[in-house]
């Protein structure tokens, strides 16, 4: 016999679900598991909308589980630790990111990359491991094993810092692995949204010279003056474009919409790297010969290990570095959803969970 969300465990948790295709949320109440021995359990106070939760919650990318509780960017405060977390105690400020589990027993798992595990759990719509369906961070509270349980430090503000947790390692992780973090380094970022404004300003923290590529010259004053970048291209302006040629010895494209690669691979240097963080919905053409002509490289990179999102977010505690974000109520998510879907925000919404969602934990 199939339990009901709520009587599948024995703490009741509240939360926000679509229940189907359109995606519309509404109140949900559900369960989470008792605190295992390893598990951290926290009041969820704040939760970041990423772009995949949209597309998760209409189910646009085929995979979605309903009824499904979004939110892979979440942060709160601990409440109550299984007898052998080792690493968090009550009253503790953390977060957890994209996933909650994997195998550890793969070479992707033994190398910090647990990220790239075949079998790595999602921290909403997928099976953990007792065979019962993640739920996300529209919700009061969450509970994770304490590997996939994320330290805040102090002075990293909780709201702002939510968005590190997936738009933060999905553009510091290829920073680093890529050799782009290292001091007067050419960078380009392609677009100015939720991963983009993030990406300019890890570059720039890490001493690169940041380039912004956008299709809309109405961001150049926001790029260059408020966030910093040292120079910006309309992608749409093919002698601005052609006068870049040769100049980028990388570029994080964040941009999740079809769009063309080859004058983007154009203004790579010899030995450039293109890399990939947005995912398009259909597949992107790639012209071979703009490829050998240079011993370029277009390759990708998803989110990171769980070492790494902490590297990353003590990183952002030391310089400063947090989304800009427009903080809703939990009411209003439905109206953000509309509008994240339009870019119609700058440069990422936040849910004040702790303040506005009804609870029952």
């Amino acid at each position: 016999m199939v339990k009901a969300a709520e009587q599948e465990h024995p703490i009741p948790a509240t939360g926000l679900a679509a229940r189907d295709s359109s995606g519309v949320l509404s109140p949900f109440n559900f369960s989470r598991r008792e605190t295992g021995e390893r598990d951290v359990r926290f009041r969820v106070l704040y939760c970041g909308i990423c772009h995949s939760d949209l597309h998760m919650a209409k189910n646009e990318w085929g995979t979605s589980i309903y009824p499904i509780v979004p939110g892979h960017e979440i942060v709160g405060v601990v409440t109550e630790v299984g007898n052998k977390v080792q690493k968090f105690k009550v009253g503790d400020k953390v977060g957890v990111g994209c996933m909650v589990g994997a195998c550890h027993s793969c070479e992707s798992c033994k190398n910090n990359l647990e990220n790239y595990c075949p079998n790595m759990i999602l921290t909403y719509s997928a099976k953990y491991h007792d065979g019962t369906i993640t739920y996300g961070g529209y919700s009061d509270h969450m509970v994770a094993n304490e590997h996939y349980v994320v330290r805040i430090p102090d002075g990293l503000p909780l709201d702002a810092g939510a968005p590190l947790l997936c738009a933060g390692i999905t553009v510091y992780s290829p920073l680093k692995y890529f050799g782009l973090d290292k001091p007067g380094i050419n960078v380009g970022i392609v677009g100015l949204g939720g991963l983009g404004h993030v990406g300019v300003k890890f570059a720039k923290a890490m001493g690169a010279n940041v380039t912004v590529i956008s299709t809309s010259i109405n961001k150049k004053e926001e790029a260059l003056g408020k966030l910093g970048a040292d120079s910006f291209l309309v992608s749409r302006d093919q002698d601005q474009m052609k006068a870049a040629i040769g100049t980028l010895d990388g570029i994080i494209d964040t941009v999740s919409a079809v769009h063309p690669l080859p004058p983007l691979i154009g203004l790579l240097k010899s030995h450039g790297k293109l890399v990939m963080v947005g995912a398009p919905e259909k597949p992107l053409e790639l012209p071979v010969f703009t490829l050998i002509a240079g011993r370029k490289i277009v390759a990708g990179s998803g989110i990171g290990g769980m070492k790494e999102t902490q590297e990353m977010i003590d990183f952002a505690a030391k310089h400063n570095i947090t989304a800009d974000i427009e903080l809703i109520p939990a009411d209003y998510v439905n109206t953000a959803m509309e509008r994240l879907a339009r870019a119609d925000v700058k440069y990422r919404f936040v849910i004040d969970v702790g303040s506005t969602l009804k609870s029952s934990y």
